[in-house]
């Protein structure tokens, strides 16, 4: 009985039953409210799988991609995780796509402004580690997306020049460079899983959002065992399918230029970077002056943070047109996606101005 009452007045163990086991949540969540906490395992396979790969990468450029192809076929279960971490990058973004259109759609934004902006720089963060851990196997699309990405820094007035000598640390991408990612893509994680923290801090301050729209402070469940149950679900099946990938086909996502060393007297025909990027890298090509792309590749970012400046008012009263945006919204994002894929010619070039335009009159009426 003894052991019983120190647990519960222990100060951390009565947190972490507060916020976890107790924690009041809407009974009537569906399975879309599950990908924060698949997001976290995620989070967690990365950072696992990550510390046992950089355990046998070698950080120089003569060498990062001799050592990339060492873990894969020499060290013991290195593919898996190597395939694991490379195919938890993708995952990770599905479900933080996911997650943000479910947050959209619902109104999350104007109802929980504090979570809303602390998930918007938690994506932006992420985008930036995994950038820096696409660069680290130092194959062709690595080195070329590097150096056509941190160029862009060059396009800023009076300052460009000397910030982008300052990021590479060299005058191209080189040693420098290769070394500065591979610090920067260890530690970043550990800095979003602070946020993460911090973001699940807000959330439990306000409560979960519901799709039912009204306030579910009458009806709430205990998160043990309950939704327990319910996250644990999607997880395994999520487990599954990844796992089916990397035995059945681990490269589906990746790009045949990659299983090439880098080389920068050989440019690729198409240079391109990874799927979760594409829209954000259609916006950037959209505007033929350089500047001018850097800028709307930044606002279509900043944009989801000024989603939650709307009025609260509007966003309570049944608005079918802003589903109807919303649902306009996700296509012109999938099409910004494909146009990206493809090469800087017509159409595709004419297609992504109008896409572009698009974008941003959806983003602001949604």
């Amino acid at each position: 009985m003894k052991k019983m009452n120190i647990l519960k007045k222990d100060p951390i163990t009565e947190m972490m039953t507060n916020s976890l086991a107790k924690l009041p949540t809407p009974s009537s969540i569906s399975y879309l409210w599950n990908m924060g906490f698949l997001l976290g395992m995620t989070l967690l396979i990365q950072i696992s799988t990550g510390l046992v790969l950089s355990m046998n990468f070698v950080s120089e450029t003569t060498m990062a991609f001799e050592s990339v192809m060492h873990i894969l076929r020499d060290v013991d279960k290195g593919w898996v995780m190597r395939y694991m971490h490379m195919n938890g990058a993708s995952l990770f973004f599905m479900l933080m796509y996911t997650h943000i259109a479910r947050g959209i759609y619902f109104n999350s934004p104007s109802k929980i402004p504090m979570v809303w902006g602390s998930g918007v720089i938690i994506l932006l963060i992420s985008m930036m580690t995994a950038f820096m851990g696409y660069v680290l196997p130092w194959g062709q699309m690595s080195f070329w997306g590097a150096t056509v990405i941190t160029s862009m820094i060059s396009a800023i007035p009076y300052l460009g020049l000397h910030m982008t000598t300052w990021v590479w640390g060299n005058f191209s991408v080189s040693q420098p460079t290769l070394n500065r990612f591979f610090s920067l893509h260890f530690i970043l994680p550990l800095v979003i899983t602070a946020l993460v923290v911090t973001h699940l801090i807000l959330l439990h301050k306000t409560g979960s959002s519901n799709p039912v729209g009204v306030n579910p402070d009458m009806d709430k469940m205990k998160f043990l065992p309950y939704f327990m149950v319910k996250d644990t679900t999607p997880l395994m099946l999520v487990m599954l399918l990844m796992m089916l990938t990397i035995s059945l086909n681990p490269n589906m996502l990746g790009d045949v230029e990659n299983f090439s060393p880098a080389s920068p007297t050989s440019t690729p025909t198409h240079i391109q970077p990874e799927w979760y990027f594409l829209f954000a890298y259609a916006i950037l090509r959209a505007i033929p002056s350089k500047l001018g792309g850097v800028l709307a590749m930044g606002s279509s970012m900043l944009a989801l943070m000024l989603i939650s400046l709307s009025k609260k008012k509007m966003n309570k009263k049944f608005n079918p047109m802003k589903k109807i945006n919303f649902w306009l919204f996700i296509n012109v994002v999938m099409l910004l996606t494909w146009i990206g894929a493809n090469p800087v010619e017509y159409p595709y070039t004419d297609m992504g101005m109008i896409l572009t335009v698009l974008y941003f009159f959806l983003i602001i009426t949604i």
